[in-house]
């Protein structure tokens, strides 16, 4: 049975997840611009207060519990702070440290400690991702759902702040489950938006988009995908509509071309087989659907993706 999350988590191809953070004892603060499109912040202990900016205005503040996990997605500044007592307040720069202060020190019992890092995805994942949820995914730990993630964080912080050998590895697998264990707890706790996010936890509509990755290559028909969701065609439309925010025949042919663009980066894939392999008649169909969804030739994305490369 085609599990579809693990299908849409290969298709992001998470790639890894520099990491680091700090401890501090004293009231203090770190403010900063966001570099990458989505960054990771996890409290492991004491509290802190979290803020963030960017295009579609400010996210926050949330109050952060230890165990707790904020994905921000394409915000532009943040803005954390904590601590106790009446000192002044030290500033913690980011660019200087916020990921990469030497964690070995920290004191669980008496620190507030943060590790942060950033998920880096193919283009097509970003994409994805940056549709799918909000600027700000805050996943609590006091929830039972998002009790697997404690774990998680546990071992980012581990693997920072030991410097064993393997450690950037062992940050990178670590930062994959981090990410799915969130989309996961995300999706017990709230309702996204309209989108493939929501989509996939959909029971009512599951048959119908497991038909479609198993057999993206399939000429579907709207009465055959339907009738494995047990629907009539008129309510199946509508609630796929509702649900994923396009028509099925639409979110078919996103999946096609997602599938393509991770095919092509591989130089021995012919176009033509390709086109073939993905239900289009022609490759001159095929290229003008990539051309029209993707906005150049599959050539022109193959050469181009050999370049980034």
């Amino acid at each position: 049975m085609t599990d579809v999350l693990s299908d849409v988590f290969d298709m992001v191809e998470v790639r890894g997840m520099m990491t680091g953070g700090f401890a501090v004892r004293r009231p203090w603060f770190s403010r900063g611009p966001i570099s990458q499109p989505l960054k990771l912040v996890a409290l492991v202990a004491g509290s802190a207060r979290l803020s963030a900016d960017g295009p579609g205005g400010p996210d926050g503040p949330v109050e952060l519990a230890p165990g707790d996990v904020v994905l921000l997605n394409h915000r532009a500044l943040l803005d954390v702070r904590g601590g106790r007592g009446d000192e002044p307040p030290v500033e913690l720069i980011p660019e200087a440290g916020f990921d990469s202060v030497d964690l070995a020190s920290a004191d669980l019992a008496t620190d507030d400690v943060l590790v942060g890092g950033w998920i880096q995805v193919s283009p097509a994942g970003l994409a994805l991702l940056g549709s799918a949820l909000p600027g700000l995914v805050h996943v609590h730990a006091s929830t039972s759902a998002a009790s697997r993630l404690g774990g998680i964080v546990e071992r980012l912080f581990d693997e920072a702040s030991s410097g064993r050998l393997g450690s950037r590895f062992a940050i990178r697998q670590n930062g994959q489950l981090l990410l799915l264990e969130m989309l996961r707890s995300y999706l017990e706790q709230e309702e996204p938006p309209a989108g493939w996010l929501r989509l996939l936890a959909d029971d009512s509509l599951r048959p119908a988009l497991r038909l479609i990755h198993e057999q993206p290559g399939a000429t579907w028909q709207l009465s055959e995908l339907a009738h494995a969701a047990g629907m009539s065609r008129t309510s199946f439309a509508a609630r796929f509509r509702a649900v994923a925010g396009t028509t099925p025949l639409a979110y078919l042919s996103r999946w096609r071309m997602l599938l393509a663009q991770r095919a092509l980066r591989n130089p021995d894939v012919r176009v033509g087989a390709l086109a073939a392999e993905l239900g289009y008649s022609s490759e001159s169909a095929f290229s003008t659907a990539f051309k029209r969804e993707v906005g150049e030739a599959p050539l022109h994305y193959r050469r181009r993706s050999h370049l980034r490369a």
